[in-house]
């Protein structure tokens, strides 16, 4: 079972455990025009590695092995985000199955659900957090 870990902690985590890292599964066009998480201060960077292909939005059948790729191990401790928690958890369940026993989902993802104006970025999740970002 994935836990949903809260923007917070996972920021407490990846500054804090060398066996920590996030991986960020949206899609390029958000990575380019919303932005990444920004990790300079804990030592690393966010690994992307889109759960879904854009435009069609098909699974990445790839996404078990570009994680190997990316040098991550079952000894690592993985937390996934994505826009608001949905395809990132998603993302941690396929990972645990594949063998990353500790896989977590980052709560409400990088920009959270919408406010009253339907906008996003502003109630929940890394952003509303006040985490670092920044815009590729």
């Amino acid at each position: 079972m994935v836990e949903n870990v809260a923007p917070t902690q996972t920021w407490e985590a990846l500054q804090s455990d060398d066996d920590a890292q996030l991986v960020d599964v949206r899609t390029d066009v958000e990575w380019n025009f919303v932005g990444v998480p920004e990790l300079t201060a804990s030592g690393k960077q966010a690994i992307l590695i889109p759960w879904q292909m854009y435009p069609t939005m098909q699974r990445n059948d790839s996404f078990e092995d570009n994680l190997k790729q990316a040098g991550l191990t079952p000894d690592h401790k993985i937390y996934f985000i994505c826009r608001t928690g949905g395809r990132s958890m998603a993302a941690a369940q396929a990972a645990q199955a594949a063998g990353f026993a500790h896989a977590f989902n980052v709560a409400d993802g990088f920009e959270g659900p919408p406010d009253a104006l339907g906008h996003r970025g502003a109630n929940a999740g890394w952003k509303a957090e006040g985490l670092p970002w920044r815009q590729k």
